[in-house]
């Protein structure tokens, strides 16, 4: 998995010279290349995912711009089930295919995470993956991430791990590199934009959702970090056609 804005140069071998993937894109709106020959046959499964604006912050400070997971590792299997479907669906597609594709995505984008993390919670040195696998302050994430909507305090949250207030205020900072109350806006506003996307939930309920008594006090919150009001998001993703988070799309059986 390559992050954003990455380039690379897949080939049989170093010495092989690179062509520009516009010289064997498919044509007529196939997602099957058929390319080379001579050699052992090969499926390869390419394809990106979108995601919203609000979605790429928290990706982009968990994840390496590379995430290679090899054959060996133990959770490679599931891996292997899912490109193996993938292909399977991309190379003969049927009614569905479609949907069942981006479906069998979701899942590749999750074992691989997954597969990262697992291969990572022993040798993590720093960021946000370190805090997860910390022993005290992972503790102290999982209830954020769980229960947004507890009045969390330094304190409480510091009681929750064991800690003593100052040293788990400074370990917090150390490691995910906001102090424990800036990380507990900005994780209540991730999960604020997609609750205000849902056409059934109301402001109110929304603020009430991750922690706020008022529509004033979460509007406060919400604005500084979004540069708009909540009503204003609202209306932005509802009427506007702005793309809403997006699926991921356009895999490719090569």
């Amino acid at each position: 998995m390559l992050a954003p804005g990455s380039a690379y140069t897949l080939r049989d071998n170093p010495r092989t010279r690179a062509r520009s993937f516009c010289e064997v894109a498919p044509r007529n709106g196939s997602q099957v290349i058929e390319y080379g020959g001579g050699g052992m046959p090969t499926a390869i499964i390419s394809g990106w995912f979108r995601f919203g604006a609000t979605s790429v912050k928290p990706l982009t400070s968990l994840l390496p711009p590379l995430i290679l997971v090899k054959a060996d590792q133990a959770q490679s299997l599931a891996l292997r089930t899912t490109l193996s479907m993938l292909a399977s669906e991309t190379a003969d597609p049927a009614p569905g295919s479609e949907l069942v594709a981006n479906r069998l995505a979701d899942m590749l984008f999750i074992h691989s995470i997954r597969a990262h993390i697992r291969s990572q919670s022993g040798t993590c040195k720093s960021g946000l993956l370190q805090a997860i696998f910390d022993p005290q302050i992972g503790v102290a994430l999982k209830f954020m991430h769980e229960k947004v909507e507890h009045p969390w305090t330094v304190q409480s949250l510091a009681a929750a791990c064991g800690m003593s207030r100052s040293a788990f205020a400074v370990r917090f900072k150390s490691l995910v590199c906001e102090t424990p109350l800036e990380y507990l806006t900005g994780w209540r506003m991730q999960k604020a934009t997609g609750l205000l996307h849902k056409d059934d939930k109301k402001l109110f309920e929304v603020a009430k959702a991750v922690g706020y008594d008022s529509d004033a006090a979460f509007s406060k919150a919400f604005k500084p970090v979004f540069g708009v009001a909540p009503r204003k998001s609202i209306s932005i993703a509802r009427g506007s056609g702005a793309p809403r988070n997006q699926r991921p799309t356009n895999l490719a059986a090569i």
